[in-house]
Protein backbone atom coordinates (compact mmCIF):
# COMPACT_ATOMS: atom_id res chain seq x y z
CA UNK A 1 0.00 0.00 0.00
CA UNK A 2 2.83 2.45 0.74
CA UNK A 3 4.68 1.95 -2.57
CA UNK A 4 1.16 2.48 -4.58
CA UNK A 5 0.36 5.80 -2.56
CA UNK A 6 3.83 6.86 -3.50
CA UNK A 7 3.30 6.33 -7.08
CA UNK A 8 0.15 8.30 -7.02
CA UNK A 9 2.13 11.23 -5.67
CA UNK A 10 4.27 10.83 -8.27
CA UNK A 11 1.75 10.26 -10.67
CA UNK A 12 -0.12 13.55 -9.60
CA UNK A 13 3.21 15.65 -9.74
CA UNK A 14 4.25 14.43 -13.07
CA UNK A 15 0.49 15.43 -14.20
CA UNK A 16 0.70 18.64 -12.76
CA UNK A 17 3.52 19.26 -14.38
CA UNK A 18 2.38 17.81 -18.21
CA UNK A 19 -0.63 20.10 -17.96
CA UNK A 20 0.95 23.16 -16.67
CA UNK A 21 0.18 26.37 -19.33
CA UNK A 22 3.90 26.52 -21.21
CA UNK A 23 3.08 30.19 -20.37
CA UNK A 24 4.54 29.44 -17.07
CA UNK A 25 7.86 28.10 -18.51
CA UNK A 26 8.34 31.00 -20.31
CA UNK A 27 8.03 33.33 -17.29
CA UNK A 28 11.06 31.77 -15.80
CA UNK A 29 12.73 34.04 -18.76
CA UNK A 30 13.32 37.62 -17.33
CA UNK A 31 13.94 40.36 -20.57
CA UNK A 32 17.57 40.99 -20.01
CA UNK A 33 17.70 36.87 -20.60
CA UNK A 34 15.29 37.21 -24.21
CA UNK A 35 17.65 40.39 -24.75
CA UNK A 36 20.70 38.68 -24.59
CA UNK A 37 19.47 35.29 -26.22
CA UNK A 38 18.79 37.40 -29.11
CA UNK A 39 21.95 38.89 -29.35
CA UNK A 40 23.87 35.70 -28.98
CA UNK A 41 21.98 34.78 -31.99
CA UNK A 42 23.86 36.63 -34.00
CA UNK A 43 26.85 37.98 -32.26
CA UNK A 44 27.52 35.82 -29.93
CA UNK A 45 30.46 33.56 -31.02
CA UNK A 46 34.12 34.26 -30.98
CA UNK A 47 34.31 35.24 -34.75
CA UNK A 48 32.53 35.88 -37.31
CA UNK A 49 31.81 36.53 -41.48
CA UNK A 50 29.13 37.99 -43.50
CA UNK A 51 28.66 39.29 -46.52
CA UNK A 52 26.20 41.39 -47.11
CA UNK A 53 24.06 44.07 -49.81
CA UNK A 54 22.93 47.26 -48.64
CA UNK A 55 20.57 49.43 -50.72
CA UNK A 56 19.68 52.95 -50.31
CA UNK A 57 16.10 53.84 -51.26
CA UNK A 58 15.13 57.55 -51.60
CA UNK A 59 12.45 59.23 -53.50
CA UNK A 60 14.06 59.74 -56.57
CA UNK A 61 16.92 57.38 -56.58
CA UNK A 62 18.61 54.53 -55.18
CA UNK A 63 22.36 52.62 -55.02
CA UNK A 64 23.60 49.56 -53.77
CA UNK A 65 26.43 48.82 -51.34
CA UNK A 66 28.48 45.25 -51.08
CA UNK A 67 30.96 44.44 -48.35
CA UNK A 68 32.48 41.67 -46.58
CA UNK A 69 33.00 42.17 -42.72
CA UNK A 70 35.03 40.17 -39.92
CA UNK A 71 34.52 40.11 -36.36
CA UNK A 72 35.82 38.70 -33.44
CA UNK A 73 33.52 39.23 -30.00
CA UNK A 74 32.12 42.46 -29.31
CA UNK A 75 35.53 44.15 -29.16
CA UNK A 76 36.80 43.91 -32.91
CA UNK A 77 35.48 44.50 -36.56
CA UNK A 78 36.88 45.06 -39.84
CA UNK A 79 34.51 45.89 -42.77
CA UNK A 80 35.69 46.07 -46.55
CA UNK A 81 33.46 47.86 -49.08
CA UNK A 82 33.64 45.68 -52.60
CA UNK A 83 31.10 47.71 -54.22
CA UNK A 84 30.52 50.13 -56.36
CA UNK A 85 33.55 50.88 -57.87
CA UNK A 86 34.28 54.12 -56.67
CA UNK A 87 34.03 53.19 -53.15
CA UNK A 88 35.82 49.62 -53.67
CA UNK A 89 38.76 49.17 -51.18
CA UNK A 90 37.20 51.29 -48.17
CA UNK A 91 37.62 49.79 -45.50
CA UNK A 92 36.24 50.58 -41.84
CA UNK A 93 37.91 49.09 -38.73
CA UNK A 94 36.98 49.17 -34.33
CA UNK A 95 39.01 48.00 -32.04
CA UNK A 96 37.35 48.26 -28.88
CA UNK A 97 36.31 51.75 -27.99
CA UNK A 98 38.68 52.83 -31.09
CA UNK A 99 37.07 53.68 -34.85
CA UNK A 100 38.93 54.03 -38.21
CA UNK A 101 37.88 54.19 -41.72
CA UNK A 102 40.58 54.34 -44.59
CA UNK A 103 39.75 55.44 -48.20
CA UNK A 104 42.49 54.38 -50.91
CA UNK A 105 41.36 56.86 -52.99
CA UNK A 106 42.57 59.56 -51.00
CA UNK A 107 45.37 57.59 -49.11
CA UNK A 108 44.17 58.65 -45.80
CA UNK A 109 43.54 57.13 -42.51
CA UNK A 110 40.81 59.13 -40.02
CA UNK A 111 39.85 58.17 -36.69
CA UNK A 112 36.03 58.63 -35.84
CA UNK A 113 35.26 61.44 -32.85
CA UNK A 114 32.25 60.01 -30.89
CA UNK A 115 30.18 62.81 -32.82
CA UNK A 116 30.57 60.33 -36.08
CA UNK A 117 29.04 57.61 -34.30
CA UNK A 118 25.71 59.28 -34.86
CA UNK A 119 26.02 59.93 -38.54
CA UNK A 120 24.94 57.79 -41.75
CA UNK A 121 27.03 54.99 -42.50
CA UNK A 122 28.24 55.33 -46.21
CA UNK A 123 25.30 57.82 -46.52
CA UNK A 124 22.38 54.87 -45.33
CA UNK A 125 19.91 55.32 -42.76
CA UNK A 126 21.94 52.91 -40.67
CA UNK A 127 24.39 54.41 -38.30
CA UNK A 128 28.25 54.08 -37.90
CA UNK A 129 26.96 53.02 -34.41
CA UNK A 130 25.02 50.81 -35.46
CA UNK A 131 27.53 49.02 -38.16
CA UNK A 132 30.93 49.11 -35.75
CA UNK A 133 28.56 48.23 -32.63
CA UNK A 134 30.18 50.52 -30.33
CA UNK A 135 27.24 49.98 -27.71
CA UNK A 136 25.61 46.76 -25.70
CA UNK A 137 21.68 46.48 -26.59
CA UNK A 138 22.60 43.74 -23.54
CA UNK A 139 24.61 46.03 -20.96
CA UNK A 140 23.57 49.24 -21.81
CA UNK A 141 19.70 49.16 -21.18
CA UNK A 142 17.44 48.42 -18.53
CA UNK A 143 14.81 45.70 -19.80
CA UNK A 144 11.49 45.13 -19.20
CA UNK A 145 8.88 42.61 -20.69
CA UNK A 146 5.61 44.84 -21.88
CA UNK A 147 3.64 41.86 -23.47
CA UNK A 148 3.29 39.44 -26.04
CA UNK A 149 1.88 40.05 -29.87
CA UNK A 150 2.01 38.35 -33.32
CA UNK A 151 4.20 40.00 -35.64
CA UNK A 152 4.04 37.95 -39.37
CA UNK A 153 2.37 34.49 -38.02
CA UNK A 154 4.93 34.29 -35.32
CA UNK A 155 4.62 35.19 -31.52
CA UNK A 156 6.58 37.47 -30.05
CA UNK A 157 7.71 39.07 -26.89
CA UNK A 158 7.28 42.92 -27.18
CA UNK A 159 10.47 43.89 -25.05
CA UNK A 160 11.23 47.63 -24.00
CA UNK A 161 14.70 48.00 -23.55
CA UNK A 162 15.80 51.90 -21.81
CA UNK A 163 18.98 53.51 -21.70
CA UNK A 164 20.97 53.35 -18.39
CA UNK A 165 21.39 57.24 -17.18
CA UNK A 166 25.39 56.57 -17.68
CA UNK A 167 25.47 54.61 -21.37
CA UNK A 168 26.71 56.60 -24.02
CA UNK A 169 24.11 55.64 -26.49
CA UNK A 170 22.29 56.89 -29.58
CA UNK A 171 18.61 55.59 -28.23
CA UNK A 172 16.55 57.02 -24.91
CA UNK A 173 14.81 53.16 -25.69
CA UNK A 174 13.83 50.29 -28.10
CA UNK A 175 11.02 48.64 -28.46
CA UNK A 176 11.69 44.94 -29.42
CA UNK A 177 9.31 41.93 -31.17
CA UNK A 178 11.07 38.93 -30.39
CA UNK A 179 10.00 35.93 -31.62
CA UNK A 180 9.44 33.87 -28.75
CA UNK A 181 10.68 30.40 -30.33
CA UNK A 182 13.84 31.63 -32.98
CA UNK A 183 14.76 34.53 -30.27
CA UNK A 184 14.71 36.70 -33.65
CA UNK A 185 14.08 40.59 -33.38
CA UNK A 186 10.78 40.80 -36.35
CA UNK A 187 10.30 44.63 -35.49
CA UNK A 188 11.86 46.94 -33.38
CA UNK A 189 10.99 50.94 -33.13
CA UNK A 190 13.83 53.66 -32.00
CA UNK A 191 13.20 56.56 -29.55
CA UNK A 192 15.44 59.44 -29.29
CA UNK A 193 16.44 61.01 -26.27
CA UNK A 194 12.33 63.39 -26.53
CA UNK A 195 10.65 60.28 -26.90
CA UNK A 196 9.94 60.29 -30.45
CA UNK A 197 10.16 57.27 -32.98
CA UNK A 198 13.33 57.94 -35.07
CA UNK A 199 12.45 54.68 -36.95
CA UNK A 200 11.21 51.23 -37.19
CA UNK A 201 13.22 48.52 -38.14
CA UNK A 202 11.56 45.27 -39.48
CA UNK A 203 13.68 41.49 -39.96
CA UNK A 204 12.06 39.30 -42.94
CA UNK A 205 13.11 36.13 -44.75
CA UNK A 206 14.08 34.29 -42.26
CA UNK A 207 16.61 31.24 -43.41
CA UNK A 208 19.30 28.73 -42.12
CA UNK A 209 22.90 30.67 -42.12
CA UNK A 210 25.01 28.43 -41.35
CA UNK A 211 23.25 26.29 -39.07
CA UNK A 212 21.01 29.03 -37.67
CA UNK A 213 17.94 30.64 -38.64
CA UNK A 214 17.80 34.15 -38.65
CA UNK A 215 16.19 36.74 -40.34
CA UNK A 216 18.57 37.90 -44.04
CA UNK A 217 16.57 41.13 -44.96
CA UNK A 218 16.80 43.67 -42.81
CA UNK A 219 14.19 46.99 -43.93
CA UNK A 220 15.10 50.20 -41.64
CA UNK A 221 12.36 53.02 -41.89
CA UNK A 222 13.15 56.38 -40.92
CA UNK A 223 9.88 58.10 -39.35
CA UNK A 224 10.80 62.06 -40.66
CA UNK A 225 11.51 60.70 -44.32
CA UNK A 226 8.86 59.30 -45.84
CA UNK A 227 9.85 57.37 -49.03
CA UNK A 228 13.16 56.80 -47.12
CA UNK A 229 14.18 53.35 -46.50
CA UNK A 230 17.48 51.08 -46.22
CA UNK A 231 17.48 47.58 -47.36
CA UNK A 232 20.52 45.21 -45.49
CA UNK A 233 20.68 41.23 -47.30
CA UNK A 234 22.66 38.92 -45.81
CA UNK A 235 24.48 36.97 -48.45
CA UNK A 236 26.58 34.67 -46.61
CA UNK A 237 27.23 34.21 -43.08
CA UNK A 238 29.71 32.00 -40.91
CA UNK A 239 30.47 31.98 -37.69
CA UNK A 240 33.64 30.53 -35.56
CA UNK A 241 36.15 31.66 -38.91
CA UNK A 242 39.68 31.13 -37.87
CA UNK A 243 41.19 34.88 -37.15
CA UNK A 244 43.32 35.90 -34.52
CA UNK A 245 43.55 39.86 -33.00
CA UNK A 246 46.23 40.12 -35.20
CA UNK A 247 44.05 40.42 -38.13
CA UNK A 248 41.91 43.68 -37.15
CA UNK A 249 45.11 46.43 -37.25
CA UNK A 250 45.35 49.28 -39.38
CA UNK A 251 47.67 47.81 -41.34
CA UNK A 252 45.36 45.20 -42.89
CA UNK A 253 42.88 47.60 -43.09
CA UNK A 254 44.94 49.11 -46.43
CA UNK A 255 45.39 45.44 -47.52
CA UNK A 256 42.39 43.18 -47.10
CA UNK A 257 40.70 41.95 -50.38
Amino acid sequence: MKIFHVTNIIFLIIAELIFLPRSLFAQQLSATDIVRKTDEKLNGELTGYSVMTMTIIRPSWQRTVEFKSWSMVDDYALTLITAPAREKGQTFLKRKNEMWSWNPAINRLIKFPPSMMSQGWMGSDYTNDDILRESSVVDDYIHTIEGEEEIDGRMCYRIKLLAKEDAGVLWSHQLWWVDKKEFIVLKAELFDEDGLLVRTEYGKEIKILDGRLLPTLLELIPAENPGNKTVLKIIEMKFNVRMEESFFSQQNMKTIR
